[in-house]
C-alpha cells in the first residue's frame, strides 16, 4: 500500500498477492484460538455436568476457561505478529 496521501496524481498500490495470504492465514489462526477453546470447553462441560449432575457449573468454568484460554493465545499471536 502507498503510504504517502493520494493527491490524484497517484494511484494506489494494492497489496501485494504475499501480503494477502499472511493476512488471511492471521485471520484464521486467531478464528480456531477463540473458536476452540470457548466453544470446545463449554461443551465439555455441557457433557461432564450430564453425567455427573452438576448443571450448569462445569458448564460455567468451561466458559471461564475457555474464554480466558482464548484471551492468553490471541495475545500471544499478537505478539507474534507484532514482531514481524
Amino acid at each position: 500500500m502507498s503510504t504517502s496521501p493520494n493527491n490524484g496524481d497517484e494511484k494506489s498500490v494494492p497489496p501485494s498477492s504475499s501480503t494477502v495470504i499472511l493476512l488471511m492465514l492471521t485471520i484464521g489462526d486467531t478464528t480456531w484460538r477463540l473458536f476452540v477453546p470457548s466453544v470446545g470447553l463449554t461443551l465439555v462441560g455441557l457433557l461432564l455436568d450430564k453425567q455427573l449432575h452438576t448443571k450448569p457449573w462445569l458448564m460455567i468454568a468451561g466458559i471461564v476457561v475457555g474464554v480466558t484460554l482464548a484471551i492468553l493465545l490471541v495475545r500471544m499471536q499478537m505478539k507474534k505478529v507484532k514482531k514481524l
